[in-house]
């Protein structure tokens, strides 16, 4: 009897489940040598669900692998990256442009071959707008301490102030990386920086005038030309240490000339903010003073003779 159970026909559960819940699978018989006995091998067929997930992944797959065609320059998307840089990267640049180390270039150590424009951008504004407002508050401010000083808001300020900052930030970089290419077909040693890579660390190094603008609303000369030159330092030799490491390889007189070019620029810049937003008030804005009419008590006033009155028509006779 035992034998006879054996050879009889079992289900098994196992199998059975599997072929209700996939009807569309390749069932191996007994005689199979490669199936074991005692065994049903179950293999999902190639035309089934797995196969085509598999080449909607392949196909996913070798189109993120083809090269994406590079945006014109004229267009949005080509700028769009330039803007993509998070809070930790601009302030690490901010950092950099605020303590410059010789040997230390702000192109390799801040920006990597990723230049940004979106701290150039706001630094520029942020400038533009302190510069605006701290020159009209000077005023404000000198009225308060002389109130015969009479005070206009002047709102062209906001205007001079922007087109100067966005002129300098970007014509004096074009003007610089265009001197640049024309030296490295001189010297072929030397490799200039990009026009973006120009056109950030300069945008950068503005940075320590923001603070320092406002600094100048202390009424104090002296301290204001000292918060000036402190600030004109830094941010020149910023500039100086970014650019050594190109102009270097340049002649001795070429790469003296460049430097100083770049240094009296600044140094021009900062000058003409301090003389136009915070220059000494016009006489027009002065008011007019009193005259006194008083006069002094040891003068002594001597009566005028009155003068004979001649009426028309009459006449002496002799």
């Amino acid at each position: 009897m035992a034998a006879a159970d054996e050879l009889a026909f079992h289900e098994f559960e196992e199998a059975t489940n599997l072929l209700a819940e996939t009807p569309d699978v390749t069932t191996i018989s007994r005689s199979d040598p490669r199936t074991p006995e005692g065994q049903v091998a179950v293999a999902v067929g190639s035309g089934g669900g797995y196969g085509a997930e598999d080449e909607v992944e392949s196909d996913k797959t070798a189109l993120l692998q083809e090269p994406q065609p590079q945006p014109g320059f004229w267009t949005f998307s080509y700028y769009q990256s330039f803007f993509d840089v998070d809070t930790s990267q601009v302030l690490d640049r901010i950092k950099g442009s605020l303590l410059p180390r010789p040997g230390h270039s702000f192109v390799r150590h801040h920006l990597r071959n990723r230049p940004d424009l979106y701290g150039p951008f706001w630094i520029c504004a942020t400038l533009a707008f302190v510069l605006a407002v701290t020159g009209n508050l000077t005023v404000v401010l000198a009225q308060r301490r002389d109130p015969s000083i009479h005070y206009s808001p002047q709102f062209h300020k906001v205007t001079v102030a922007g087109i100067t900052i966005y002129c300098y930030a970007w014509l004096v970089p074009l003007a610089l990386w265009a001197f640049l290419q024309w030296r490295k077909g001189v010297r072929e040693r030397m490799g200039p920086y990009t026009f973006l890579e120009t056109v950030c660390f300069y945008g950068y190094s503005l940075f320590i005038f923001i603070p320092t603008v406002v600094l100048w609303l202390i009424p104090v000369p002296w301290l204001q030309w000292l918060f000036g030159a402190l600030a004109l330092a830094l941010s020149a030799a910023g500039l100086v240490f970014t650019l050594w490491p190109i102009v270097r390889e340049d002649t001795r007189l070429v790469a003296s000339m460049l430097l100083s070019a770049v240094v009296l620029l600044h140094a021009l810049l900062a000058m003409g903010c301090k003389f136009y937003f915070f220059q000494p008030l016009p006489l027009e804005h002065m008011a007019p003073a009193h005259q006194d009419t008083s006069l002094h008590p040891n003068v002594v006033l001597t009566p005028t003779p009155p003068r004979p009155m001649i009426t028309e028509g009459l006449r002496l006779q002799v």
